[in-house]
């Protein structure tokens, strides 16, 4: 089923070390081939052109119920262990069409209201300034480790009301749920042992939401527990499932925006003196460097009806996969898209996605980069990476991110 004029580039390219540093590249090879690119490799469509991208996102005929939930690759004895923690990721917002996803939203968008958001603003400068100080001790800091990844998953772990102590076990967890969500190829242990990380959240969840009969809080999770609308309340797995989706993507996603947009910065010192110079900048910043290099790439849609996209006949039951990355850096739509320019006005990027599944939490992740990004101005004197090697990048197609960022600070 050739569709495009080239089957040996595909989107899965972006493993490979040269598009693993500047996944940019390949986006541009596969929308100059063919915005609407038939990937041999992957046997699915992908979607790199801005427009296309948004009318995809915006079109019910696709749907985002597309989570894996036979067993059959599954050995017997592990079908009864990993079953439920398989049910539950299905109920999560991010995999699910009306009306269930309109339900489960509202719901749960009562804790992320502005109101709820700019309240924290204070709380969260606390944190940053905190985690700023340990830095300036030590003269050096390794950014993801140190500040980008404890920043939100204390935020995050706060509102919804678990120990910001137990973070670490998070991470292990969040790594875990983000190996399933990537669908890279894996071995049949990999996948098990991916599932088994989840199954050990959803236990500790359990765990947490048993003890709220007893001992109700003012936190996400006990508002999540007694809301209420129209009648409706969330299920069990619909409760641990989006406990799981807020608690990884509440903090893993901003840990990424964080720590690509300071590399960005450091990359281009005339784009941070100016953002130093003129702190009025930030929320323009914020949204640039979101666009420039975006800690999500790529979401996933089912074609439920046969449509046509372009000249392009997409079949139902065909995946289609979205490329937000190659969309926010599409020339048709951004002037100069691989330029950094924190001034930039027009910049409906799509690094939060579109439509009814734009990212819930992106009013939090703003305001954490705003005042993040804004402090580290002020407080750090001439911040520099002493190795470039250092600043590696992990291979992945959905997430973008870096394993590490050392920064010297004097």
């Amino acid at each position: 089923m050739l569709q495009n004029n080239d089957s040996r580039i595909s989107l899965n390219d972006v493993y490979q070390p040269e598009y693993a540093v500047n996944p940019y590249r390949l986006y541009h090879r596969l929308r100059e081939i063919d915005p609407v690119f038939w990937d041999e490799k992957l046997d699915c469509w992908v979607l790199t052109g801005y427009s296309d991208v948004v009318a995809a996102l915006r079109d019910a005929r696709f749907s985002a119920q597309r989570f894996v939930t036979d067993s059959d690759w599954m050995p017997p004895e592990m079908v009864e262990a990993l079953g439920a923690p398989m049910r539950a990721l299905t109920r999560q917002m991010l995999f699910l069409d009306p009306p269930d996803h309109t339900r489960l939203r509202g719901l749960v968008s009562k804790a992320f209201t502005p109101r709820v958001i700019e309240g924290l603003r204070t709380h969260i400068q606390q944190i940053v300034d905190d985690l700023i100080d340990k830095a300036l001790a030590q003269g050096q800091i390794k950014f993801i480790e140190d500040f980008a990844y404890p920043l939100p998953a204390i935020v995050i772990a706060e509102m919804l009301g678990v120990p910001a102590e137990d973070r670490e076990v998070f991470f292990k967890w969040t790594n875990d749920f983000g190996t399933i969500l990537e669908g890279a190829e894996l071995t049949q242990e990999e996948m098990v042992q991916a599932f088994m990380g989840v199954s050990e959240f959803i236990g500790y969840f359990k765990q947490i939401i048993a003890q709220r009969s007893t001992q109700p809080k003012d936190d996400l999770i006990q508002a999540m527990i007694t809301a209420e609308e129209g009648g409706s309340m969330l299920s069990e797995e619909e409760l641990l499932g989006n406990c799981i989706l807020l608690l990884a993507a509440g903090h893993g996603t901003t840990t990424h925006l964080l720590g690509n947009g300071t590399l960005a910065l450091l990359r281009h010192p005339g784009q941070y003196q100016l953002l130093k110079e003129k702190p009025d900048l930030l929320p323009l910043a914020v949204m640039e460097l979101l666009r420039y290099d975006g800690p999500v790439q790529v979401t996933a849609r089912k074609a439920t009806a046969d449509l046509t996209i372009r000249d392009k006949k997409i079949e139902a039951g065909q995946k289609v996969l979205i490329s937000l990355g190659g969309a926010s850096h599409d020339p048709a739509q951004f002037a100069e898209p691989d330029e950094l320019d924190i001034q930039r006005i027009e910049n409906r990027h799509l690094a939060f996605g579109h439509g009814i599944h734009y990212c819930l939490g992106a009013p939090l992740a703003r305001l954490e980069a705003e005042i993040a990004f804004g402090t580290l101005m002020r407080r750090l004197p001439n911040p520099r990476i002493e190795n470039e090697a250092e600043a590696e990048f992990f291979p992945g197609m959905v997430f973008r991110g870096l394993n590490e960022l050392p920064i010297v600070l004097g």
